[in-house]
């Protein structure tokens, strides 16, 4: 008859997990800080050039300095070109208001011209008809009958005569041989009446005019 082994009694408590992950999980938490610092100090300690410093940014300060003074070249251009302009108008202006005032004094000699033009004009016509009625009150040389030829009254030497001048008013229809009065005066201006029934000759006296 075999002999039972006994069985192995149950523990009262369960034996504690292992700790062997936690201390791989220690060791790469530790192995990840280790790493980070190193790397930190790695990345402080590296020279990094400043941006300013760079090619691009000084190209490009220089490009920006350049447009701004562009732009301040441009705007004190602009600014005398307004001042200029300004000054052009108010040139302009003048010149507007100098003509005005130049066609206003032409206007007004216009007028004074066409107020003398009518003058001269009333003058002409005023001298054109006295030496219009000078010409038909006018005798020259030869004989002539008053009332039939010329006019009763009396005649004067239109300029002065020389004196080689003869006159004589003779009685109408005497054929020359009733003088009533003659004279050669020898110079000036000699003054003849004659009424009707008379002829006048003059010889050599130029014209006579009736007064």
């Amino acid at each position: 008859m075999s002999t039972l082994k006994p069985l192995n009694p149950v523990p009262e408590e369960l034996p504690a997990e292992p700790k062997t992950k936690k201390k791989r999980w220690g060791l790469v938490l530790g192995s990840v800080l280790v790493i980070g610092a190193l790397g930190g100090g790695v990345f402080w300690g590296m020279n990094i050039p400043d941006p300013k410093e760079s090619e691009e940014y000084l190209a490009l300060s220089d490009t920006t300095t350049a447009v701004f003074a562009e732009r301040d070249e441009l705007s004190a251009e602009l600014t005398e070109l307004k001042s200029g302009l300004a000054d052009r108008e108010a040139e302009l202006e003048q010149q507007g208001k100098d003509l005005d005032s130049r066609s206003a004094t032409l206007d007004e000699r216009d007028e004074e011209l066409d107020g003398a033009e009518a003058a001269v004009l009333a003058r002409e016509k005023a001298v054109g008809t006295v030496e219009a009625e000078q010409e038909a009150n006018s005798v020259s040389d030869g004989i002539w009958t008053v009332g039939t030829d010329i006019k009763a009254g009396t005649y004067r030497a239109k300029e002065a005569v020389g004196s080689n001048c003869y006159w004589a008013v003779l009685k109408s229809g005497t054929n020359g041989d009733d003088i009533i009065n003659n004279g050669i005066p020898g110079g000036g201006r000699p003054t003849v009446t004659v009424s009707k029934g008379q002829d006048f000759e003059s010889v050599r006296c130029g014209t006579w005019v009736k007064q």
